[in-house]
């Protein structure tokens, strides 16, 4: 009787086995030189905590926020379940430590205290992350978590991870290192690596994020080099460790034996940040999180019959139906070029003991240089009362852009935005668009209600 019901047992366990998927790439080109099923929608467990990394790393660069940034651990990240870091609610630690955390030991409370922190919510950072998604060309990828755990239509395939690792490597050099360490420091403990097996037994593998649930099976996602050729892999699907270790063995094998001795290397084409600012442009116009039960949120109206009014609303007709087409016409070479101006390495300069620290870069707040056919947007502005402080929303290729977008985002956000100074900063490169004349409590409040929809900013101090 015993045998018949372990004979039952496994049958049921090999009927719900993982769908196996899988694909290799040369790196250095994006050339596909294997497949199977690559394009199915499957669980990506943890390997979704790539996503969470790669828009942390852009928000890093992008100045919306610090390694050195103090994160206030929700109950809700608290909550998550295994494999965690063991955060407690009202803990505060450095953002640094927590993408170790998620990095190395894939801990879902820290994936999800980063993307509350990042994203001002859970449900604003998803979304984010649909929307980067679908910018890099993750066609087949929807994100319902941070974190990876199980959830109904939150699906990718072993084509759009893989893209999304090599595009870490492309993308994010300096802090693609944090995925070959063994051990990494993370505040409240030290944690090894999920990978460590493979990363110890593949000769020249560095990296990068391995996933498990039970609908999942053994995922992985491995890149690694020998002389001057780069193979990157992803396996979904596996039965055990061991076996997705040794898929990934024979998949990197084969793309080492097939990629040609010497290619040209293809960095992926930059992201399209002008349709990820029109995104966030409209998703601007929709009732804040704190007013979700309402159906719609109508323009405010200014009193009729008052000069202001009639000047405003000339303004906004003027501008209606043409922001899209001014931030399409921003340049992708300036904001890659502001970028890797504020990139910063994991690593300290002669240290190989984790991630530098890195401040938040310094605005001044002096006037820009006249413009005598565009003059500078201003409101109001009262200099009583410490109001010093203010908000930034964007570095944009063209002062008509910037002006469109704070223009669009006051109209959006009159409640924390409504005393705020327009102002328009020439920078070498272009032009910064802020709200100053605010306290310090209306500028965070302000930054994190435009965070919760979506749209990129930092307070500003004086």
């Amino acid at each position: 009787m015993l045998f018949v019901v372990a004979a039952v047992v496994v049958a049921a366990q090999s009927a719900v086995a993982a769908p196996y998927a899988a694909i290799v790439m040369d790196a250095r080109t994006g050339e596909t030189l294997y497949e199977t099923n690559a394009r199915t929608r499957l669980h990506p467990a943890s390997l979704t905590k790539m996503m969470t990394l790669y828009i942390t790393f852009q928000a890093i660069q992008r100045g919306e926020i610090s390694l050195d940034s103090m994160v206030t651990v929700t109950k809700n990240a608290a909550a998550e379940p295994p494999s965690k870091l063991g955060l407690k609610s009202g803990q505060r630690i450095a953002l640094r430590y927590l993408i170790r955390a998620a990095a190395v030991k894939s801990a879902n409370d820290a994936a999800t205290a980063i993307c509350e922190a990042v994203g001002g919510s859970e449900a604003a950072f998803t979304e984010r992350m649909n929307r980067t998604a679908k910018a890099i060309g993750m066609t087949n990828s929807t994100f319902k978590n941070c974190h990876g755990l199980t959830a109904e239509g939150h699906l990718s395939t072993a084509y759009d991870m893989n893209m999304l690792g090599r595009r870490l490597f492309f993308d994010f050099p300096q802090y693609y290192n944090i995925f070959s360490r063994r051990t990494a420091d993370a505040g409240v403990t030290t944690v090894s690596n999920t990978n460590r097996r493979f990363l110890d037994a593949y000769k020249g593998a560095d990296g990068i994020k391995t996933g498990y649930t039970s609908p999942a099976g053994y995922n992985l996602t491995g890149s690694a080099q020998r002389g001057n050729k780069r193979i990157i892999a992803t396996v979904f699907g596996g039965k055990s460790t061991a076996h997705r270790n040794a898929k990934m063995a024979e998949l990197l094998d084969l793309g080492f034996r097939e990629a040609p001795a010497n290619a040209k290397v293809r960095k992926p084409a930059p992201i399209d940040t002008n349709a990820l600012a029109i995104a966030s442009a409209q998703a601007a116009q929709q009732p804040p999180l704190e007013m979700a039960s309402l159906t719609r949120s109508p323009r405010p109206q200014a009193r009729p019959g008052s000069s202001a009014a009639i000047a405003a609303a000339a303004v906004v007709n003027s501008m209606q139906g043409g922001i899209e087409s001014a931030l399409a016409q921003a340049s992708a070479e300036d904001v890659v070029a502001m970028q890797v101006a504020q990139a910063v390495s994991f690593e300290g300069e002669g240290s190989d003991s984790g991630i530098a620290p890195r401040s938040r870069p310094a605005m001044q707040l002096v006037a820009a240089s006249p413009v005598p056919t565009s003059p500078e947007v201003i409101t109001r502005m009262s200099t009583s009362g410490g109001r010093h402080w203010g908000v930034n929303v964007g570095r944009f290729p063209s002062r008509t852009a910037a002006e469109r977008q704070l223009m669009q985002i006051a109209l959006a956000e009159t409640g924390t935005l409504a005393e705020g100074l327009r102002k328009i900063i020439d920078r070498p490169g272009g032009y910064d668009a802020n709200f100053m004349g605010l306290t310090q409590d209306q500028a965070d409040l302000a930054c994190r209600r435009l965070q919760a929809r979506a749209i990129q900013c930092f307070a500003i101090g004086p």
